[in-house]
């Protein structure tokens, strides 16, 4: 009896155990909504080709500039490789507080995460942390006063409202004075900066300024002063902390100590707000008035703590409840008990994750983005599989990776990648997958070479089964989820080419009575994006149909949506898309690799995408309506309107904008009609710039 209860109370400890280490992974500390590296990706501007000279250019800028940087006093350094019309240049700044190591570390990984997140795009920006690296094809090294192609974030929180005007005054007064500093700094052009505030949440602000140490005093000056000026009064107002990103300057201010080292500029704060006179009230010359004034007091005072008590109870109250609901109403992942059940039922050792890819072996590795490595693995029943590995070294995707383990658990299509299972142990946070033979559509239709495997019957399948599955989520699951993020690299390919929908990191679940939502997190990749998430961040499932109406136009032409360049007014595939549309000639946008198709198809196929494309939510078809045209010849389809949101040329984009600096935070859309932006190959930029 005691041997047995000793035996239930082990598995009880270790089920407790499991638990609390799956709970401790879904509730990470809180972190930036969108970690660093920030990128700018330059689609627009030509790709270099794998093995081209280009390539190589940039990778010999790879192996010097990080050790020129961390070993020229200013740290920073410059360099050119190659000679016309393959020649890079390079520019790297590390942050003025760092020391030589971690410069020269975060500018190569600088290099990598360039060559992944802006795959193969001539000209690309990183914002790091401390590093900053730009590389293009232009001479970006003979203008050191061009700063354009900028992030701006801010704190998604408010300094209170009687404290904001005082707050903004301190700050301002601060930054001028850190950005005087740095000019005034003749080898690093850098300075940070503290000064004391007069409130309980915000005590102290901190501050830091930086320009490239080949710009004089006069013009870091200039730069710094130009975009405090316009950046601050826009963004910052009432805010507790902000930044703005540029290669060439830039500064940064919050309310808590960021940089390492002591301030190398203290100001004194504001003088604090003046206490009460301490009167003492007249003496009383009649005892009985005081006696009188006592006893109402005596009896008023009790009565009035308990009226107060009361209203303070039945406010809390009324709070917590709607803090619950509109927390439950929220979560982007279930904590039903059953859900937790469910996962740890999913649960895999290390052990035999290691075995099965040979311990992560290179010749295993399947392809890596931002959030980490995919490998391949086998497991001992010799079940193939693939193998999401979060990188150990940064805390990028944990909020992603959380939502899509509980998501996924709990999702059953045919359409839908299937998860395999988990691991939690130690340092390594495991997805494991399916093994998809074919990889994604991406690796399949935009190379010359294997795009002849997608016949036009192929193509049709993979766009059927993208729509069901679709159509799953949005309508016939037992959750309601937009994907947010349905791109060509986030189809899967099993051995016969059906596709299944991968990632489910940016879902979001609504409820079954809920139609769309606001976000002011806008993730994603621009050039999928709807433009009332991008601009607004509105996404409803009629944001996923956007989504899904851009990926038949590319499934059709066979080309990315943002490599387009065959006339002065087509840059993009929703414009190009059109105008063969309205002059009949869209036969010629067939990719040659689909072999023969009747014109009624690819009419058929083609009218599909432009509804999906509409401008208007309200206007582009459910994915039930989607899969009734796809599979229905004697459904009539309706006419669709011309998309003008439509990606164009960047040479005059001047900022992206980011909230979230060193919080929670929301993008905002940048810039004028004159703005101009790119596709975007990462997860988190809304508007992409690049300097001439």
């Amino acid at each position: 009896m005691a041997a047995t209860i000793t035996r239930w109370h082990l598995t009880l400890c270790y089920n407790l155990a499991t638990v609390a280490l799956l709970l401790a992974f879904l509730h990470p500390p809180t972190a930036e909504a969108q970690p660093l590296p920030w990128q700018l990706c330059n689609a627009t501007s030509g790709n270099y080709t794998e093995g081209s000279t280009y390539q190589a250019n940039v990778r010999a800028l790879a192996r010097t500039l990080p050790g020129n940087a961390s070993s020229s006093p200013a740290l920073f350094a410059t360099d050119v490789a190659g000679a016309a019309p393959d020649r890079v240049y390079a520019i790297a700044l590390c942050r003025g507080d760092t020391n030589a190591s971690s410069c020269a570390s975060c500018v190569a990984n600088a290099f990598l995460n360039a060559q992944q997140l802006c795959a193969l795009n001539k000209r690309a920006t990183m914002f790091d942390d401390p590093c900053i690296l730009r590389f293009s094809d232009q001479d970006i090294l003979a203008n050191v006063t061009d700063n354009r192609g900028m992030f701006v974030a801010w704190n998604y929180n408010n300094v209170s409202a009687a404290k904001a005007a005082a707050f903004d005054a301190a700050s301002g007064r601060l930054v001028n004075a850190t950005a005087e500093y740095a000019a005034a700094d003749p080898v690093r052009r850098f300075g940070t900066g503290e000064m004391g505030f007069d409130d309980a949440t915000y005590p102290r602000i901190f501050s830091l300024a930086q320009c490239t140490p080949d710009m004089s005093e006069a013009d870091c000056r200039s730069c710094l002063g130009d975009i405090i000026r316009r950046m601050t009064p826009k963004y910052f107002a009432g805010k507790p902390g902000g930044r703005v990103f540029g290669v060439r300057c830039n500064f940064r201010f919050e309310s808590y100590s960021f940089y390492s080292g002591r301030p190398l500029l203290q100001l004194s704060g504001p003088p604090p707000a003046p206490s009460p006179a301490n009167v003492t009230p007249p003496g009383n010359s009649g005892g009985k008035t005081t006696h009188r004034t006592g006893r109402i007091l005596a009896i008023t005072l009790p009565i009035a703590g308990a009226v107060l008590a009361l209203i303070v109870l039945t406010c809390f109250c009324f709070w917590r409840k709607r803090t619950t609901a509109r927390k439950a109403s929220s979560v982007p992942y279930s904590t039903d008990p059953d859900d937790i059940k469910s996962i740890d039922s999913l649960l895999l050792d290390l052990s035999t994750i290691r075995a099965a890819t040979d311990n992560f072996a290179e010749t295993n590795k399947l392809g890596e983005g931002g959030f980490g490595a995919v490998y391949k693995g086998v497991l001992p029943e010799g079940r193939e599989i693939a193998v999401k590995r979060l990188s150990q070294h940064s805390t990028q995707g944990i909020e992603e990776l959380k939502t899509e383990l509980v998501l996924v658990a709990k999702l059953r299509h045919k359409n839908l990648v299937s998860l395999v299972g988990v691991c939690l142990e130690g340092d390594e946070k495991l997805l494991v997958y399916e093994f998809m033979p074919n990889k994604s559509l991406d690796t399949v239709l935009f190379d010359s070479e294997r795009s002849k495997d997608l016949d036009w019957v192929k193509r049709l399948k993979i766009v059927s089964g993208v729509a069901r599955g679709l159509q799953y989520l949005h309508e016939d699951s037992q959750l309601r989820v937009v994907h947010r993020d349905l791109k060509a690299s986030n189809v899967l390919l099993d051995l016969d080419y059906n596709p299944k929908i991968s990632d489910f990191g940016l879902a979001k679940l609504f409820g079954w009575d809920q139609t769309q939502d606001v976000t002011s997190h806008i993730a994603g990749t621009y050039g999928y994006m709807a433009p009332e998430y991008a601009m607004r961040g509105q996404y409803s499932v009629k944001s996923d149909a956007f989504s899904f109406g851009v990926l038949i136009l590319e499934i059709v032409t066979g080309r990315r949506n943002s490599s387009f360049a065959n006339s002065e007014h087509s840059v993009d595939i929703l414009s190009l898309v059109w105008e063969h549309w309205t002059m009949g000639t869209i036969e010629e946008l067939l990719d040659p690799a689909a072999g023969g198709c009747s014109a009624s198809d690819l009419l058929k196929l083609i009218n599909v995408g432009l509804l999906c494309v509409q401008d208007n939510p309200a206007d582009r078809p459910a994915m039930s309506a989607v899969n009734v045209m796809l599979s229905s010849s004697t459904v009539s389809l309706q006419a669709p309107s011309r998309p003008t949101f439509c990606i164009q040329d960047m040479d005059s984009a001047d900022v992206d904008l980011y909230s979230g600096s060193g919080s929670r935070g929301a993008f905002q859309s940048a810039g004028d009609s004159k703005t101009k932006t790119v596709a975007s190959p990462n997860e988190v930029s809304l508007t992409e710039l690049e300097p001439r």
